[in-house]
């Protein structure tokens, strides 16, 4: 009899053990650009909108209008159905949860990634510091893509071509390295 109850509580520890350890960390790159608009969005809402969910989907569409189009900002409210032109309605997802007071990251990643997964798919690109990084080392595609967020057109083969061109302009777009360390 005591083995069964010795093995009963070791079972149970077991799966307790597993449970808590089963737990992954939490990315903070994941759902980075729902967390950071609906934070933003939920910053401009008046103390009376924020309690009430019609209020807040008839905010949050008229928020969706004024972002930029071909943005990830647009993209997500493409996937919410904020926008005329969407082909789901989550809105309501993203309304009652906020007017009860539920966190924002977990409006994000548990509750509209579940009714679409594609929402925790956006990802904010990356900056490239031009003053800090080797531009040696960086790909075509980014010394192509630095140059376009500049607004200067090249239609270069060689990647020296690139480089040449990067720091030519590079004067006139980034900030000075030594501008951007502080004194300590």
């Amino acid at each position: 009899m005591q083995s069964i109850t010795y093995f009963i509580y070791l079972f149970i520890a077991l799966i307790t053990f597993s449970i808590v350890y089963s737990k992954k960390p939490v990315d903070e790159t994941h759902c980075e650009v729902c967390i950071k608009t609906v934070t933003t969005f939920a910053e401009t809402l008046a103390d009376d909108e924020k309690t009430s969910p019609e209020k807040i989907e008839k905010a949050f569409k008229t928020f969706c209008k004024k972002v930029k189009v071909d943005t990830k900002e647009h993209r997500l409210c493409y996937y919410i159905g904020a926008l005329e032109t969407s082909a789901t309605y989550a809105i309501g997802d993203l309304s009652k949860p906020l007017a009860w007071g539920i966190p924002i990251e977990k409006i994000c990643r548990e509750r509209l990634a579940k009714s679409n997964p594609q929402i925790c798919d956006l990802k904010f690109e990356k900056q490239i510091d031009v003053n800090s990084v080797d531009l040696n080392k960086l790909k075509v595609k980014d010394l192509k893509k630095i140059l376009s967020d500049w607004g200067e057109t090249a239609d270069f083969i060689e990647k020296s071509e690139f480089i040449k061109r990067i720091n030519e302009v590079k004067d006139k777009y980034a900030k000075p390295a030594d501008s951007t360390k502080k004194d300590l």
